[in-house]
């Protein structure tokens, strides 16, 4: 219920009009597959130091299916942080995942926090 409001609430901050709502949906929906994938990668890899790679990439690719994209990535991103905060991880660890969602959501390349050896798959 609070992502539904949320979503009203950003159609009117953002004054989408009716034409534009089912696009702005369409963008949000990719981009939370876009955060799903990077997700589910980061995972399958389960690679040291590679979380902070997967944060930009996720949010990287999600933001560039434009405004419905980069608002899904930012809600997941700052939802997945303030979990972990609750759940007793560090703020350090979180400061710097929440640079790497940022780093990711403004364009820039995520293989800034690639690790070496990660396959390219990733």
């Amino acid at each position: 219920m609070k992502l539904l409001i949320s979503i009203v609430f950003c159609f009117l901050v953002l004054g989408v009009n009716s034409q534009r709502w089912g696009e702005f949906l369409k963008q949000a929906g990719q981009g939370t597959r876009d955060m799903w994938r990077a997700y589910s990668d980061m995972r399958e890899a389960n690679y040291k130091n590679s979380d902070k790679y997967f944060h930009a990439r996720g949010n990287y690719d999600a933001a560039r299916r434009g405004p419905g994209g980069a608002w899904a990535a930012k809600v997941i991103s700052n939802a997945r942080e303030n979990i972990q905060r609750l759940t007793g991880h560090g703020a350090e660890d979180s400061k710097a995942d929440q640079f790497a969602n940022k780093w990711g959501r403004s364009g820039k390349d995520p293989n800034y926090f690639r690790p070496a050896g990660l396959p390219k798959k990733y």
